[in-house]
């Protein structure tokens, strides 16, 4: 049985708001573990590792107040893995002595600098001893605690940096075989290069110019040189800057490269494996992974984005499922989890793919536009007035087509026949001119001018059928201004009759056409936003309806879905509730009335919900977009009406629209989902 079926980043929950990670064996199976550091809960997390990159529960230890970075080493020189912890608010870090299965002792605390931020281990006076690096944001020092290899350590002593310490790393910059330090400082876009005097003491400070508030730095030699050199993040700036060394302590001018919204944690590795470093950062405003695959001469190519989820704020690597290739984990502060991306080795992670649209695609519908028998997409974007098309190539990729203009503030698009003439044709809701658009299909992907028909006032979903069983496809529009549903009844020939208007509830935001009487009527059902309900209104057969009626769902119900989820042959509804963060699943009696709604609670701002059976196990599912945690959720069902552990995986920003379609032909159910900010569809190639 397939339980996990979109092979984008496998989360892993932590306590909360996780916001740094590392990773070791720490119980010495041969198995790499996880620790994060979760600032809210003043602990650390431990996942233990299995076999394939798999990971066990977390295991939770106390910490100071606020920690912000963790590490792991051994301090004591007993072959067991330790940690250190940086407690943000306590000016203090934490040491916790491991037990070697995977367990720890309670922490000692050492006093640091104000508001330490980060922690690097060395031997920083060559006695064979690891020391301590912290940087300190609030007194704009890092602090240098020497080990006394028992696991101890003596007291600090500090060292000026530039303003807003915030990260640093070690590394012999000058070929003295002395370890010495740059630091990032993130309150006045500069590197600090520390010279290390090999005894544990430090000369002082020169700066360095790097982008908008960098927040990480690492070392590695990035072009052959035999020579470190630097790269570091700047989070207002979304960059990165490589800095290469010249082997004597200093370094050339930055070159800068572009990668995702709020750049924060970074490491290097090789990726694919061409003996040349890459790199690694996470985005934490936009919740995904940039891999920028190295040249090896210093420069680095353009960056591929991966998925995590909400707020990235660290990122390690190791290889997770002994299959000798690097893979990624990613603390992910917002949704307080986990993220594990499986490298294969060439320099992709397994994810979904992500396709730049126009501005604000708020929804999304698939069909065959070009009859190639190969899925394509439309998508409505609303800040443009336009749909954008992408043509299939049958394999689950996709290649942008021509846009076409629409009414203004287009937000439900939908595809269907009809002119009845065996080419889809599109139909679009205007929200901003109380308006639908029909644009006929012309069979190759291209569709001519758009003809808009009168609605209510702003029209926000759209839905087909024929609802007065004269073989011609009719419309219903649900209009969010004006607490209506309008039906215009198609004539076969690509128009349509003039509005008829039918009562909803308050702000009327979803709407779709099912059997539920089993009468062999379609009827309609409609998500009424400004409620907290769900209206059904059942068909005559004729093209009307009969008067409404309400079930309760949850607050701000935005999105409606019906599908047989307890296999008894009577349809039911699904509907996601945004303002509450839950979806109502309400179970037909198969005579177009429902039980009681069951609630199940899924992440922030649920805007988009749809079914389908993603593990091929003959039980319906739901999959449904999370708004403000960029990722989808998916909910496996049992074949009772019942559902059960959540599966969650990214997508782009802000993911409003949802839909499912086999993109790759293999007979599996795909997931596409318009994402509202960063202008982009994420498809999620089903993998069972």
């Amino acid at each position: 049985l397939c339980v996990n079926p979109y092979t984008s980043s496998t989360n892993y929950k932590t306590g909360n708001s996780p916001v740094c990670v590392t990773v070791g064996d720490f119980n010495n199976n041969k198995q790499l573990d996880l620790a994060t550091a979760n600032q809210q809960d003043n602990d650390v997390s431990v996942l233990i590792g299995k076999e394939n990159g798999i990971f066990q529960p977390q295991y939770e230890y106390a910490t100071g107040t606020n920690p912000y970075s963790v590490i792991s080493h051994d301090f004591n020189n007993d072959n067991k893995l330790d940690l250190v912890v940086v407690n943000y608010y306590e000016d203090a870090v934490s040491i916790l002595l491991g037990n070697n299965d995977g367990t720890f002792q309670a922490q000692v605390k050492y006093t640091t600098g104000i508001y330490p931020t980060c922690v690097t281990v060395a031997d920083f006076n060559s006695d064979n001893r690891p020391d301590l690096a912290v940087t300190n944001e609030g007194s704009t020092t890092v602090s240098i605690l020497l080990g006394n290899g028992d696991g101890t350590f003596q007291s600090q002593h500090e060292y000026r940096t530039g303003l807003g310490p915030y990260s640093l790393t070690s590394g012999d910059f000058n070929n003295d075989n002395r370890l010495d330090l740059a630091v990032a400082n993130s309150y006045e876009s500069t590197v600090s290069i520390l010279m290390g005097n090999g005894d544990g003491t430090f000369q002082s400070q020169a700066p360095y110019r790097a982008g908008s508030t960098p927040k990480a730095v690492i070392s590695g030699d990035f072009n052959n040189d035999k020579i470190l050199d630097l790269a570091v993040s700047n989070y207002y700036e979304d960059t990165l800057t490589v800095l290469n060394g010249n082997g004597d302590g200093t370094f050339q001018a930055r070159i800068n490269y572009r990668v995702g919204d709020g750049p924060q944690y970074l490491v290097s590795g090789d990726f694919n494996n061409d003996n040349r470093l890459d790199l690694a950062v996470a985005n934490y405003e936009e919740s995904t992974v940039s891999i920028l695959l190295g040249y090896g001469d210093g420069t680095f190519q353009s960056e591929v984005r991966y998925s995590t989820g909400s707020k990235p704020s660290s990122i390690i690597l190791d290889d997770f499922n002994n299959d000798t290739e690097l893979d990624l984990a990613v603390g992910n502060e917002g949704d307080s989890t986990v993220s594990v991306l499986l490298g294969y080795g060439n320099g992709t992670f397994r994810l979904h793919t992500t396709y730049h649209t126009g501005n604000k695609p708020t929804s999304v519908t698939s069909g065959d536009f070009n009859n190639d028998n190969k899925r394509d997409l439309a998508v409505a974007n609303s800040a443009d007035n336009t749909i954008g098309i992408f043509l299939g190539d049958g394999d689950g990729n996709f290649y942008s087509g021509k846009n076409f203009g629409t009414g203004s503030e287009p937000s439900s698009i939908l595809s269907n026949y009809f002119n009845n003439d065996l080419k889809l044709d599109l139909v679009v809701t205007n929200n901003g001119e109380d308006t639908i658009s029909l644009l006929l299909g012309n069979g190759d992907g291209t569709f001519r001018t758009e003809v808009r028909y009168s609605t209510g006032i702003s029209p926000s979903s759209v839905t087909s059928g024929d609802f007065n069983n004269d073989k011609n496809l009719d419309l219903a529009v649900a209009n969010q201004g004006e607490n209506t549903v309008s039906v215009l009844l198609g004539k076969g020939d690509g128009t349509f009759h003039n509005q008829s208007k039918y009562l909803s509830g308050i702000n009327p935001k979803s709407l779709i056409s099912v059997d539920f009487n089993n009468d062999k009527k379609l009827d309609l059902a409609i998500a009424n936003y400004g409620e907290n309900s769900v209206s059904v209104l059942l068909g005559t057969g004729i093209g009307t309806f009969h008067n409404q009626y309400k079930y309760v769902t949850g607050m701000n119900s935005c999105s409606v879905i019906s599908g047989d989820f307890n296999n008894d042959n009577k349809m039911d509804l699904a509907v996601a509730n945004s303002g509450e963060h839950t979806i109502s699943v309400l179970l037909g009696n198969g005579d177009g009335t429902f039980q009681t709604l069951m609630n199940y609670t899924v992440g922030r701002r649920p805007e988009s919900i749809i079914s389908g059976d993603f593990n091929i196990d003959n039980k319906l599912d739901l999959a449904i977009a999370i708004y403000d945690e960029n990722c989808i959720i998916v909910l496996l069902g049992y074949g009772d009406g019942t559902f059960r552990t959540q599966y969650i995986y990214g997508t782009g920003r802000q993911p409003l629209y949802l839909i499912s379609g086999d993109f790759n032909k293999d007979n599996k159910v795909d997931l596409a989902v318009a994402n509202e900010f960063s202008g982009d569809v994420s498809i999620l190639l089903n993998a069972c």
